[in-house]
């Protein structure tokens, strides 16, 4: 198993399948999952001929529960550290949700100073700001967030198993059809990690305003998300990264859950492909 260990003395695990020489692809998963989110995608773009990295979250996955630096910071400087070790240039960073959030502040902060970068992509993501405000009233308000925290608190695999049979992926609409190992996978994923990280990680994902990282983000953006995400609110999330983004492309999907990099893996693939080779 591969790990870096940061300067606080996380030790962060990653994945690295490919050709050193290929151009690299990393993929920033969402709360509170792993780099196996990613499977479909990593195998489809080795498949492709590209060098395919993904890494756990500190306090998530295989990463170390280390009980210190849940926030997105950290998150953006951990990524940094594992880019640094694989030496990664002319890269393109993709992130899910809580991931994106990762990726912007990320590309901000290191990759796009760094000339590491070469496109980004958001992928019903948090930025620029979820948490309800006097300057953000559309958003969502914190009693959600902390219904999200009282329910993992109280249990917190049978809230894991709520969330992915749920909301996630959509399965509670109707004429949809509940996939079990696609939410046992979701729950495996989850409770490999620490309760206290995923705990802390949302006031991460839900009170981090963005705004200025998506503004000081120059590369070329693919904002992706389906108008039926009941996690992150389109018109709160990607409508907004596009507006703030210099340099974006917006592609909504009707009818799509937050979770359609998993179900819709056939559609989203060769979407992610088709950007990249551009």
């Amino acid at each position: 198993m591969a790990f870096v260990t940061t300067d606080d003395g996380a030790e962060i695990y990653y994945k690295d399948w490919g050709p050193s020489d290929a151009q690299p692809i990393m993929f920033h998963h969402g709360w509170p999952l792993s780099a196996d989110d990613w499977d479909a995608q990593m195998l489809y773009f080795l498949a492709e001929g590209y060098r395919v990295v993904a890494s756990d979250r500190r306090g998530h996955g295989r990463s170390s529960q280390i009980g210190t630096g849940h926030d997105m910071d950290h998150y953006a400087s951990d990524a940094d550290a594992v880019v640094r070790h694989l030496d990664l240039h002319d890269a393109i960073h993709i992130g899910h949700s809580t991931g994106g959030g990762q990726v912007a502040r990320y590309v901000a902060r290191y990759g796009e100073p760094q000339g590491r970068v070469a496109k980004a992509v958001l992928v019903s993501s948090v930025p620029p700001l979820m948490l309800q405000t006097e300057s953000n009233p559309e958003g969502t308000p914190k009693a959600v967030f902390d219904g999200f925290r009282s329910g993992l608190a109280a249990n917190r695999a049978e809230f894991y198993v709520a969330v992915a049979s749920g909301p996630f992926y959509g399965f509670n609409r109707p004429g949809v059809t509940l996939s079990q190992p696609v939410v046992d996978n979701w729950w495996r994923q989850g409770m490999m990690g620490s309760a206290q990280a995923h705990h802390l990680g949302i006031a991460a994902f839900s009170e981090t305003d963005q705004t200025a990282d998506l503004q000081a983000i120059s590369v070329p953006v693919l904002v992706m998300q389906g108008d039926d995400d009941q996690v992150v609110p389109y018109k709160d999330a990607s409508l907004k990264q596009h507006e703030l983004l210099s340099n974006s492309t917006l592609k909504i999907y009707e009818g799509y859950p937050h979770g359609m990099l998993t179900v819709h893996a056939d559609v989203i693939n060769p979407d992610l492909l088709a950007f990249i080779q551009q």
